[in-house]
């Protein structure tokens, strides 16, 4: 039986491109369990993917989509059986191995989890890699002592998948939260997600000589890095964390030790893509429990594989707001 996936092909100059094929069940790759893909979303690897590969995908043609969400059609693993509702995020899954961009996904039921009471397919990929990442630096920072208090909590590039999903969490939870963007016209969904303080981005984006400041944030979730991160590590509470999620405004670190030796800072990177499995199961019933769904609604753009290509291009110029929900069958 044939179906859809989005395959990207690269030529001999080295030009890639994306389109629309019909694929059979025999051209996917080896896994004990076959999905029927209802939904997948776009992150920023999903952009690079699309594109030139990025050093993320070595062999063509190739099926990205690191995200999707749907029934299991066939498992030859126990743990899984026709019928069962599953996500899959991470395990370079649409980098190294074919991904979500397709009506149907064969792979490792390791890298399963199962969907969670409460939350639909659609809603898993409404959360997705970016949802599951904010979560996961939600705990990170409760499980380093934060909790609702005088100071807000600072999510930068808050507008974005993972910014947009942390603030509706911290809001949900109680906590006041400072949403860092470098796009005024978000500010209004920003505080619609639950942010009481917009933080305009060039306030914020340059390093200073003083290594410690002011202490005004209780603890953050940044997803620029950079010089972003360097300042905001001077700003930090004593004893304060701040969860490292991103890259955008780019890998260099130009900070100095004095945060961390004189008030304790604690820096927490957070991985998702080879997060133990207990993890996730304990990250996603979080989500289905602290992420409002309405609020999550109206993070969603809603696209389908022909919407793809350019999808890719426009958020790696950081041009994608909130959440893309990809119907794969659409």
């Amino acid at each position: 039986m044939s179906f859809n996936a989005l395959v990207v092909n690269k030529d001999e100059e080295g030009k890639t491109s994306a389109a629309i094929q019909q694929l059979d069940l025999d051209q996917l790759p080896e896994g004990d369990v076959t999905v029927a893909v209802e939904y997948s979303t776009v992150n920023y690897k999903d952009g690079l993917c699309l594109g030139s590969g990025g050093g993320l995908v070595r062999n063509y043609p190739h099926v990205p989509g690191i995200d999707f969400a749907g029934t299991v059609e066939s498992s030859d693993n126990d743990r899984y059986k026709p019928g069962d509702k599953v996500v899959l995020t991470g395990w370079r899954v649409g980098e190294s191995h074919w991904g979500g961009y397709s009506q149907k996904a064969r792979l490792n039921a390791d890298w399963l989890v199962p969907l969670p009471a409460g939350l639909s397919t659609k809603d898993a990929m409404a959360v997705g890699t970016a949802g599951l990442t904010a979560m996961l630096s939600v705990i990170a920072l409760e499980k380093h002592g934060l909790t609702p208090g005088v100071k807000p909590v600072l999510v930068t590039g808050a507008a974005g998948g993972v910014g947009s999903v942390a603030t509706a969490i911290l809001a949900n939870l109680g906590y006041q939260v400072a949403a860092v963007t470098g796009r005024p016209e978000t500010a209004d969904y920003l505080k619609s997600l639950g942010a009481t303080e917009i933080v305009a981005r060039e306030e914020i984006n340059e390093t200073v000589k003083r290594p410690l400041e002011a202490e005004q944030w209780s603890g953050c979730i940044d997803a620029v890095g950079g010089a972003m991160l360097a300042r905001v590590l001077g700003q930090i509470v004593y004893g304060g964390s701040v969860a490292s999620v991103g890259l955008a405004g780019g890998a260099n670190l130009p900070a100095t030790v004095i945060p961390f030796l004189l008030r304790g800072i604690n820096l927490l990177g957070i991985d998702s893509v080879m997060r133990p499995y207990e993890d996730r199961v304990e990250a996603w019933k979080r989500v289905a429990n602290d992420l409002p769904m309405s609020k999550l609604h109206d993070m969603i753009q809603p696209a389908t594989l022909s919407d793809l290509p350019k999808l890719g291009s426009d958020i790696l110029a950081g041009k994608v707001r909130g959440r893309v929900l990809v119907d794969v069958n659409a």
